[in-house]
């Protein structure tokens, strides 16, 4: 299914300017509301979004408030944004990116974290050896779930791999995990603790003690994260709250307000510039960061 979609790109990269756009059939689409959450129902096959590749360090992620949804670099006090290589790490340690069609809702407070939704789709870190590149849309089965509890808010992180992987056969569940990627939990763990450190900010927090919840808890989370979307794409949930302020253009979700017959934005079609479907590894900082107390 990840051949059918195409990358395109406006703007430099590494600049506020730069966007990824999605395609499906040379149409642009929304990767949080055109691309379905599952490859696969039956087998719980999801797709996922590779926002930023493994070994990478640039904070891209999908604009939930513009329109189609592209994926684009996080903005801090006016600077791009770049995550800092905190030893012994390099960049992001796995393929990370988020879950078409869920999103965790800020207006609503888990009961299990007690804390609200981040307002954005739900993220994935995708463990398997190919490195992917931005705009990728991949196939990846759940294996488990961490709760980050980032700035106050609910921030789930999924573990998942790539069902292309020479190990996907053999990795079913959180505790497949370790014994075929020995000390990757822990490390994921730890890499989510302290990645903010080195900017200022204190070590992140974790419910449930930093635990990573099975396959069946997580599935649930994504369940819940799509319903979620559910109700904000059928108008349920109003797109502009206090909380949040979403795009919801879209082309393939009939019952929705806010599905569009075609694509006519032609001032956007004659900037956008084709991507080859490349490996993209960038290293804007090469510097290590050694922490005084790697907690």
């Amino acid at each position: 299914m990840s051949s059918a979609y195409q990358v395109s790109t406006i703007g430099t990269e590494y600049t506020s300017s730069h966007r990824v756009y999605i395609e499906h059939n040379r149409q642009v689409i929304s990767p949080f509301h055109d691309i379905p959450l599952y490859a696969d129902s039956e087998k719980k096959i999801v797709n996922m979004i590779v926002e930023i590749p493994r070994w990478s360090n640039a904070k891209y992620e999908i604009a939930t408030g513009e329109k189609y949804n592209p994926i684009k670099q996080d903005v801090k006090k006016g600077k791009v944004r770049f995550v800092r290589n905190c030893f012994p790490y390099k960049g992001y340690i796995w393929n990370y990116g988020a879950l078409p069609q869920t999103w965790e809702d800020p207006t609503v407070i888990s009961k299990d974290t007690n804390a609200r939704g981040d307002n954005d789709p739900i993220d994935v870190c995708e463990i398997g050896q190919e490195i992917g590149y931005r705009g990728q849309v991949k196939q990846v089965k759940i294996l488990g779930v961490m709760a980050l509890l980032d700035e106050g808010e609910t921030d789930w992180k999924l573990i998942a791999i790539d069902i292309n992987d020479p190990l996907a056969d053999k990795v079913n569940d959180i505790h497949d995990v370790e014994k075929y990627f020995p000390q990757l939990i822990d490390a994921t763990r730890h890499w989510f603790k302290i990645y903010k450190m080195p900017d200022g900010k204190p070590a992140n927090q974790f419910a449930f003690n930093g635990q990573c919840k099975d396959k069946t808890y997580a599935e649930a989370v994504v369940k819940e994260t799509h319903e979620a979307w559910k109700r904000l794409i059928e108008g349920r949930t109003p797109c502009k709250a206090n909380t949040h302020d979403i795009s919801m253009a879209n082309f393939t979700n009939k019952h929705s307000p806010y599905v569009l017959n075609t694509f006519n934005d032609q001032e956007l079609q004659k900037v956008l510039v084709k991507q080859k479907n490349k490996k993209d590894i960038e290293a804007k900082d090469n510097k290590w960061y050694f922490l005084k107390s790697q907690l």
